[in-house]
């Protein structure tokens, strides 16, 4: 993104910035310090598909989180595994096709991650990193109380 004096904005560490390129209806830069991401609508919805959808973005936060907290979990624990890797699939759900959603909700979001851990692991071992996935930073986030305060900026 760029300023009104042409400068190139690089927000500070722990803001991320969105803001719509004009190519298209949803297209969006996405600035997150100095990295550079694009968002859009899939077709279907009204968009181009020129980047992430809004939920990819935030199933990608939960892959992402989900490797590094094994990662750092596994290095710690000096154990020799080889490459990880989270898929994560994000669909919203009728509640009354949930066995174990709270009652009165007409729709949840369901994220599905599965993880693979190349190399020799105990079954032990197995089981201590799924739930050491379960406290990675971002699934205690979408799991916990969220609050979002919300302003208008500027004119």
């Amino acid at each position: 993104m760029i300023d009104t004096a042409g400068v190139h904005v690089h927000p500070a560490h722990g803001t991320v910035i969105a803001c719509e390129t004009g190519k298209s209806r949803f297209a969006l830069e996405i600035l997150a310090g100095r990295h550079r991401l694009s968002a859009d609508e899939p077709r279907e919805a009204g968009g181009e598909d020129s980047g992430a959808s809004p939920y990819e973005l935030l199933a990608a936060a939960l892959a992402s989180c989900t490797v590094m907290t094994l990662r750092l979990y596994a290095e710690r624990q000096n154990w020799a595994i080889g490459r990880i890797s989270v898929a994560v699939r994000h669909e919203r759900i009728h509640a009354r096709d949930c066995a174990d959603c709270a009652a009165g909700e007409a729709r949840i979001d369901r994220f599905e991650r599965r993880i693979a851990i190349e190399g020799e692991l105990s079954e032990d071992q197995r089981q201590r990193l799924l739930e050491i996935a379960e406290r990675c930073p971002v699934h205690r986030t979408l799991t916990g109380r969220v609050r979002i305060d919300t302003r208008l900026v500027g004119g």
